[in-house]
């Protein structure tokens, strides 16, 4: 069983839109985020795309990926992920393709079967082109060969992306993208930093019918835990306020900003609520150093996973660096 110190630390930012705050500034403090992580040796550092959420600023993905890229040295960005029924494979190819030509060995593409948005906004995505989730596989292959060196006679050429070799994840919250990544032995990252109820069988099923290929030996497996550390119990709670704000609000269908953390969650939430929270949440870590150390090292041992991702919707920026900076510390600890 690995320790924590073998596990890789990685970071999934979903670039929050505060409340009273501008995008520029969400934006800003997504490279500052992204500068801190490199200095503090995470892994890789990854953007979701998302669209028609005010509270989400990485719905440009890749031009975002860019600006991070552009402004760091040794980093590893990416997509967590890249929603595959919004995007023709051709263009994924050519604009990461595009990066991992100005940036070698620094870009990654993660990519998602979902369109992870709601049905209009995926036509206004597509404009008539209806992509099914149906077709992912398909993409997939179509993706992976547009980085490899192009076969004799092959009619369109990712350019640029042919040759580049861009490393490629598939992302889930299903048990579909887990048997598709083990088919193609690919490596596999489970989104329970949301979506928690099928992981045990992700893992097992990907683990079990992995293939090797040309691009992994064996079964690497990531999954997303929401995390909020302060130096006590008690503050931790108190800034996890504000990501329970925002679960109610998605619950509510009322999508909006960060809020600011509150006092007493339990004005703002019913009983069935905060059950609903806690199930979305239930591989979040929140509390002090000692506490989310535990509770990391319970889950290594459970899942026995090579890579945590982490994310984290503290309102207060400084607040919020200063919780990946104490979760190095866990790592190094």
């Amino acid at each position: 069983m690995r320790s924590l110190k073998d596990t890789e630390f990685s970071i999934l930012d979903l670039v929050p839109v505060r409340e009273n705050k501008s995008i520029q500034s969400s934006l800003h403090h997504a490279l500052a985020l992204a500068q801190h992580a490199e200095k503090l040796a995470y892994k890789r550092l990854w953007l979701a795309e998302h669209h028609n959420m005010s509270g989400i600023a990485s719905s440009a993905t890749s031009v975002l990926l860019g600006y991070l890229l552009a402004n760091t040295q040794t980093l590893k960005v990416g997509s967590g992920g890249i929603m595959l029924p919004n995007h023709a494979p051709l263009i994924v190819a050519e604009q990461f393709g595009t990066l991992a030509t100005l940036y070698p060995n620094r870009i990654e593409l993660g990519l998602g079967r979902a369109p992870g948005t709601d049905q209009n906004t995926m036509r206004a995505l597509r404009r008539g082109q209806q992509e099914t989730e149906d077709q992912f596989p398909q993409d997939v292959l179509e993706i992976l060969q547009y980085f490899k060196d192009p076969l004799p006679q092959q009619r369109i050429v990712a350019t640029p992306g042919q040759s580049t070799h861009v490393p490629v994840w598939l992302l889930g919250s299903s048990l579909f993208s887990a048997q598709l990544a083990a088919k193609l032995g690919l490596p596999y990252s489970f989104a329970s930093h949301f979506a928690p109820r099928m992981l045990d069988q992700a893992i097992k099923l990907y683990r079990e019918n992995f293939e090797p290929s040309e691009y992994l030996e064996r079964p690497y497996v990531s999954m997303g835990v929401p995390t909020v550390i302060a130096d006590t119990d008690e503050e931790a709670q108190y800034l996890a306020t504000s990501p329970y704000q925002r679960i109610i609000s998605m619950f509510r269908n009322q999508r909006g900003m960060l809020k600011p953390p509150i006092e007493n969650i339990d004005e703002i939430w019913s009983p069935s609520e905060k059950m609903s929270v806690q199930q979305f949440y239930a591989m979040a870590q929140i509390g002090s150093p000692d506490t989310v150390k535990a509770g990391l090292e319970k889950l290594l041992q459970k899942y026995d996973i090579n890579e945590f991702i982490f994310t984290c919707d503290i309102y207060d920026t400084d607040k919020r660096i200063k919780n990946f900076e104490l979760l190095m510390d866990i790592k190094n600890s």
